[in-house]
């Protein structure tokens, strides 16, 4: 997804930044197995193309998470700097150490190029 680009762009990753990092350290406190969190987007459709993905340990620790909860805080300190996740179960995504290490030999970087252009929703006139 692009890196941003304008003065706008930039702060408005920043910002984004800020209040993941914030439900970060409230997960890591609360959330067995929650390890990162990390996050893209294509700002000439933001916020539909924000992709939120929650990092765990293993699978289990994956599955046995509050979902719920978790969605519900992201979008609660996103909403305090302004953006509106629309379609959490799409935007914010769960995955673990474990899996990456499976299939993607633990390179991240791999895992997150298959991303690479999903969007959630494709709303701008052309």
């Amino acid at each position: 997804m692009a890196k941003p680009q304008s003065k706008t762009e930039k702060k408005i990753d920043n910002n984004v930044r800020l209040a993941l990092t914030s439900a970060c350290e409230t997960f890591l406190e609360d959330s067995p197995g929650f390890q990162w969190l990390s996050h893209q987007a294509n700002y000439t459709n933001f916020p539909s193309s924000l992709l939120i993905t929650c990092i765990f340990n293993t699978l289990t620790s994956q599955e046995n998470a509050d979902e719920k909860a978790i969605h519900k805080l992201i979008q609660s300190k996103l909403l305090k700097i302004g953006v509106k996740v629309k379609a959490p179960k799409q935007q914010i995504i769960f995955d673990s150490e474990e899996a990456c290490d499976q299939e993607n030999g633990g390179n991240w970087a791999e895992r997150f190029a298959r991303r690479k252009g999903r969007e959630v929703a494709k709303n701008r006139p052309k």
